[in-house]
């Protein structure tokens, strides 16, 4: 991304030019592809149109076009930014070329300007991408322990921990669908967090994957380091798993498709625990999926609660069987952001916490844990993909020209 900025660049002072150009192998360019821009402009005229319709009346306001009309106006905010700012660094280009007295003042902005426009076009590049088909969804994030004993438990507390932070920060509504601790310790055996901010999905998709933590457990008497995992899956939320809607859950299903089973619950929870059938086990023979529920003293409310990750589950195993079938049609594989193992490594010793699918380190252990610096890795892994599909879709473009 950086090649034409730094053509722009070459009467820069060693110093300064030796700051941009070791910056240089993080971003190939801070201008968009042409292709990308004529996009950019036919939301800009898409949106000039839209709103001379509505201001003669010629087109109603539903919910669906008010949500279109909200997407173009972001877009078309962001190519304006993104524009503006292209012009500003030409300007000091232009200042660095004619006016001596000036040039050390010019190259300075010009340093500062490059993070800005840096953000600016990768928040564009995003908006100019096709979206996630459940980019608007809130989310449930599953939390459950993998290898490591209990440390591995400790650590996916850790990890909701961090998500509910994360949302209390943001000041998002959430609540715990589920939640079971480890009996005979710190930690839990598995949590289902529900996230209900619309867009939400799309923030924290790439949360999915195999999370490992490097550090001294407090058990530990030989002050050996040991390694443990959590996994992390992250669903959209389909529909809201109110008591109410309960029922229509079930009509979705054929008959022959699920089998219910109630059953006393099990473990901590207090007095209703053992004495009524209020646990659920839902069965989905076509999937295989299996979701048990207890949390609840009501039998109903387990019930619906089931079935919103029920159908979760097979909106995600339904959009993953559509993009494998897309990658499978074409000739070459794409870089993707799937699930796979050890997405993240969270190094205590080193305070560093390192994903590895976009190569991003950040050393700040506290306040990613806290919540309050999980932003910086997440816009990394996004700025990552939003790359990776950019590339992919010019790839096919010029493919088929």
């Amino acid at each position: 991304m950086f090649s034409t900025v730094l053509r722009a660049t070459r009467l820069l002072s060693p110093k300064v030019w030796s700051r941009l150009q070791s910056t240089a192998s993080n971003c190939e360019s801070l201008e968009l592809h042409p292709l990308l821009i004529k996009r950019a402009e036919k939301y800009v005229e898409e949106l000039l149109v839209l709103e001379q319709r509505m201001a003669h009346g010629s087109i109603g306001f539903d919910v669906e076009r008010e949500k279109h009309f909200s997407r173009l106006s972001a877009v078309v905010d962001s190519f304006r930014k993104y524009a503006s700012e292209i012009a500003t660094l030409k300007e000091l280009q232009a200042m660095v070329d004619e006016d001596p007295s000036l040039r050390e003042e010019a190259e300075q902005e010009m340093v500062d300007i490059k993070p800005v426009l840096t953000k600016t076009s990768n928040a564009l590049l995003s908006q100019l991408l096709p979206q996630h088909p459940f980019a608007d969804a809130p989310c449930i994030l599953e939390i459950r322990p993998g290898v490591g004993g209990i440390e591995a438990m400790i650590f996916a507390q850790d990890l909701l921990n961090m998500y509910t932070n994360y949302a209390h920060n943001k000041r998002w509504k959430y609540h715990l669908i589920s939640h079971n601790e480890n009996e005979s310790g710190s930690g839990i055996v598995d949590a289902i967090l529900s996230i209900d901010e619309p867009r939400a999905y799309d923030k924290l998709r790439f949360e999915a994957g195999v999370h490992r933590v490097q550090r001294i457990p407090a058990t530990e008497t030989k002050g050996r380091t040991h390694t443990s995992t959590a996994a992390v899956i992250v669903l959209p939320k389909i529909a809201e798993d109110s008591e109410k809607e309960a029922d229509s859950y079930e009509r979705t299903f054929k008959p022959d498709e699920i089998r219910i089973d109630v059953m006393r619950a099990r473990g901590k929870g207090g007095q209703h625990v053992n004495t009524t059938d209020s646990a659920v086990r839902l069965t989905h023979y076509p999937s295989g999926i299996v979701i048990n529920m207890q949390n609840e003293r009501s039998q109903h409310k387990n019930k619906a609660k089931a079935f919103a990750i029920l159908r979760a589950r097979l909106a995600e195993l339904e959009q993953k069987e559509k993009e494998e079938k897309g990658r499978a049609a074409r000739k070459g594989q794409v870089t993707t952001t799937d699930r796979s193992d050890k997405v993240r490594t969270y190094n205590f010793p080193q305070n560093r916490v390192t994903d590895h699918r976009c190569g991003f380190n950040l050393h700040d252990m506290e306040g990613i844990m806290a919540g309050e610096r999980l932003d910086d890795v997440i816009e990394a892994m996004q700025s990552f993909d939003s790359d990776s599909r950019a590339k992919e879709l010019l790839d096919q473009v010029e493919n088929s020209n």
